[in-house]
């Protein structure tokens, strides 16, 4: 075995960042990714906010590497006929639509297990299959304000601001990789008994499970405004030291952030500026005299981590993101040769990795419908006649 997926068939249903993200890594470790959308193209291809680049939005290009693409009218009863081949031979179903939407397309769990009674069916959304929210519209901003991130992160921007949305959508990708975790689980015991089952993933569930702050309220009892009272109070009483040299600094050509938590690092911090006890505020000053680099090649000879706040574009140039094999090239249809993002983990026997660029769409169509399906290539022209499956020219 070279890959850890390699002998699995995921057949891809998600749109946007949550579902796409889980899938992605699914495809990076080896699976086979169908990506199954509308004949008009999945929510996400098309760019509402930015730019195309060959045909897709930037998203795209980096959710849906290594991927297979199907363009399928799931509503025409010669797609859904399709579709129903294609679960026979598949191991992974994975949707994150609206709860009830698969049910109404006549492919809910019931009928999938079916069809095949070792399918994984994950079902992703904003708040569950079950519930009194369930049926309510998400996104990854949304499951972040419930679970308490989007106030606290506006605390720590400003403690007498407003709340603030997160960057990076969290909301999404922590859910989609706990998403592909569980999958990978129920695959082993897949393994190990021979049966499927249905996988009900909530982000406002993991969002809740991620937040540390969920659990200081339930030991102490106490709302965060009392907490953060006494944090205050604790760090009056330790009085100038470590915790006040921390932070995003300026320097003169840019910004570091400084964790100035080590006890080592800060006493080797004492012994370079030649003095007994830190004065934060002397320290600031001394490093608003250093260039960004000049900053952090200081802190990393006392001991302290230490970054340069960079933009996304200078980190693809950072000589330790590409010694670690973090961007490669792979051929576009439409683009070329373009650099996209590797695999992150590391693994000795079995690495994950990127082989292919985000697919066109419909791009398989063919070679999945004649090869894996058994349809003739009349039969394929004929749904292309039909509009039963659609593919990007």
């Amino acid at each position: 075995m070279e890959k850890i997926l390699e002998d699995i068939r995921v057949l891809d249903l998600t749109h946007v960042w949550f579902g796409p993200w889980c899938t992605l890594m699914l495809a990076e470790l080896g699976a086979e990714v169908i990506k199954i959308e509308a004949p008009w193209g999945g929510l996400g291809r098309i760019s509402q906010q930015g730019p195309m680049y060959g045909g897709m939005s930037s998203t795209f290009h980096h959710l849906n590497l290594n991927k297979k693409a199907m363009a399928i009218d799931l509503k025409n009863p010669n797609g859904q006929k399709i579709f129903r081949e294609l679960v026979k031979k598949a191991d992974v179903v994975v949707q994150n639509f609206a709860p009830g939407t698969m049910e109404r397309m006549g492919f809910g769990y019931d009928v999938l297990k079916e069809l095949n009674p070792k399918i994984i069916y994950a079902a992703l959304s904003g708040f569950g299959q079950t519930g009194p929210y369930s049926s309510r519209a998400s996104y990854a901003v949304i499951a972040e304000a419930m679970a308490g991130y989007t106030e606290a992160q506006g605390y720590i921007a400003d403690k007498e601001g407003p709340p603030v949305s997160m960057t990076g959508s969290f909301g999404d990708l922590g859910p989609g990789t706990m998403a592909a975790m569980c999958i990978i689980g129920a695959l082993r015991y897949r393994d190990k008994t021979g049966k499927g089952q249905m996988i009900d993933v909530a982000q406002t569930d993991c969002m809740v499970a991620y937040h540390t702050n969920v659990t200081s309220y339930l030991l102490s009892g106490k709302l965060e405004v009392e907490r953060r009272k006494e944090m205050e109070e604790l760090r009056k009483q330790r009085g100038p030291g470590m915790m006040r040299v921390s932070g995003v600094i300026n320097t003169k050509d840019g910004y570091i952030q400084l964790a100035g938590w080590r006890a080592k690092g800060m006493d080797a911090l004492k012994e370079k500026l030649g003095v007994e006890e830190i004065d934060a505020e002397a320290v600031k000053a001394h490093i608003e005299t250093l260039t960004r680099d000049e900053a952090v090649q200081f802190f990393v000879d006392v001991g302290l981590p230490v970054a340069p706040v960079y933009y996304a574009s200078e980190a693809t140039s950072d000589p330790h993101v590409l010694a670690r094999n973090m961007l490669i090239e792979v051929e576009h249809p439409k683009m070329g040769k373009i650099k996209v993002v590797n695999f992150p983990v590391k693994m000795s026997e079995t690495p994950g990795e990127v082989v292919s660029a985000a697919p066109l769409l419909g791009q398989h169509n063919k070679e999945i419908l004649l090869k894996l399906l058994g349809y003739t290539e009349e039969q394929y022209l004929e749904l292309k006649k039909t509009g039963v499956i659609a593919e990007s020219t």
